[in-house]
């Protein structure tokens, strides 16, 4: 499947390539398939790569780009449609511990629902998400998937201070904060894992178009994984999963 694509000057050193405004697996797929086309041309001077819902930023390390060039050349790769080919894909099992210590929200927002907190728990463990890209602070991943039934607004007032690894629900999307921020999403339970390392090649181990599958886990459980990542010896489970 091909789309629509505008391509658009984002400064003096990177294009903005976008796709139709509607959020998606299908046009997610077809970002990664073209960045890897573009990835596997080796056109000089490429620094980096952003994802989004539906763009994808090419930045170049050159001072300025030659735009209509560079556009006829991103036109005729995208035109290979990478999107057909499979990709292979990490899917990572996040550990989260779901109790009313961690989930300040748990309760209140079962009952909003009309659901036992063991119910809601099972619906928010249930899906596979999809990393749709990072941001808003570093390492945090935009998830699709979330179940209906707990799409939940904002807060109206948000919380001055929530702490690192805290798991929440805002709107139609759930989340990890990874590091202390103020946010107005509804806490469920805190990931005892880092979700982002400066000093790693890679600060964030998910990528855009990897899977996230939550696993609940006791208070115990939380204390000792947190100790093993605190020293350093903690591997996240995973599988690679072709999509």
């Amino acid at each position: 499947m091909s789309f629509q694509l505008t391509y658009k000057p984002f400064g003096p050193n990177a294009i903005l390539i976008a796709w139709p405004q509607v959020i998606t697996v299908e046009i997610l797929k077809d970002i990664k398939g073209f960045q890897s086309n573009i990835e596997q041309e080796h056109i000089d001077g490429i620094s980096e790569f952003r994802v989004a819902y539906n763009s994808l930023l090419i930045t170049f390390s050159n001072q300025h780009i030659h735009f209509e060039v560079l556009v006829l050349r991103l036109k005729a790769i995208y035109e290979q449609d990478a999107s057909s080919k499979p990709h292979p894909v990490t899917k990572w099992e996040i550990p989260v511990c779901y109790n009313s210590t961690f989930g300040i929200d748990l309760e209140a927002l079962a009952h909003t629902k009309q659901l036992s907190v063991a119910e809601l728990i099972q619906r928010h463990t249930a899906p596979v998400y999809t990393v749709y890209f990072i941001g808003f602070l570093p390492g945090f991943l935009y998830l699709g998937g979330l179940d209906e039934v707990l799409h939940t607004p904002r807060k109206a007032t948000p919380r001055l201070q929530i702490e690192a690894g805290a798991v929440a629900i805002g709107g139609n999307q759930t989340g990890i904060y990874p590091s202390e921020s103020p946010g107005g999403w509804h806490i469920i339970g805190k990931s005892p894992i880092s979700f982002f390392n400066a000093s790693h090649n890679l600060p964030c181990f998910a990528q855009p178009g990897d899977q996230i599958q939550f696993k609940p886990i006791s208070e115990k459980e939380f204390n000792s994984i947190q100790k093993l990542v605190q020293a350093g010896r903690y591997n996240l489970n995973k599988t690679e999963v072709v999509c």
